[in-house]
């Protein structure tokens, strides 16, 4: 953690003006930028955005070789970064820091299971942008409408597996679809076997998952990083 915030405190500083804002759902959107010249980045990566004093981290979600920058935001009414980029004018300059992170897909000869709740599927929407053709992708929302990218997703992974913690119609929607958490899901539905296990959400969910694959798959490599 040190060492991350030592590298976003080194960063160097772009400006980006505001592209475009896209609602996905009634509390959650993206939000694309300008990419600055000279700005370059690894899939999985992070900035830090900065508006007047107000600093937060986000997870790039578009490919390196994109021409903007994107970002996905769970609005939060009461926060003080989510309000101004739900509000901004399209043209509104914000100031960025370049990339830094070490949440990365490493190829190995362990099946890769990617792991996701909520918003923290941003990560993984960039793997895929980057090329990622491989691995079990399971993202855990309350709701259906939730399923951030899923139709970019479910085509490109080996297996898309949508887990829903709310009771409810699963729906068909051409993908695989399980009632419960993610971590349900590791607990009674992965095979046993090694993996290498790709963890992004909730400090809570990060901590369970943990706790599994401890417990499950011992041989396992786990990389992680939580949003809050």
């Amino acid at each position: 953690m040190n060492n991350l915030f030592s590298q976003s405190r080194a960063a160097k500083r772009f400006k980006a003006p505001l592209s475009d804002r896209i609602w996905l759902t009634a509390d959650t959107f993206e939000v694309r930028f300008e990419r600055p010249v000279g700005f370059e980045f690894v899939a999985g990566q992070k900035i830090t955005l900065v508006s007047g004093r107000i600093a937060r981290d986000y997870t790039l979600i578009n490919a390196p070789q994109d021409r903007e920058l994107a970002i996905c935001v769970r609005h939060v009414p009461q926060g003080k970064m989510t309000p101004i980029l739900a509000g901004a004018p399209i043209g509104q300059i914000f100031d960025l820091t370049s990339a830094f992170g070490f949440f990365i897909f490493q190829p190995s000869q362990r099946p890769a299971v990617f792991v996701a709740s909520g918003t923290g599927i941003a990560p993984f929407v960039a793997f895929v942008r980057a090329g990622v053709r491989e691995g079990r992708l399971l993202h855990g929302v309350r709701h259906l409408n939730e399923l951030y990218y899923q139709d970019l997703l479910a085509p490109a992974v080996e297996a898309y597996i949508a887990c829903l913690s709310r009771p409810g119609k699963l729906g068909d929607g051409g993908v695989q679809r399980f009632l419960g958490r993610v971590t349900s899901y590791l607990a009674k539905e992965l095979p046993s076997a090694a993996y290498d296990f790709y963890l992004c959400g909730s400090g809570g969910m990060v901590r369970d998952a943990l706790g599994i694959i401890d417990e499950r798959f011992p041989t396992s490599r786990v990389f992680s990083e939580i949003f809050y």
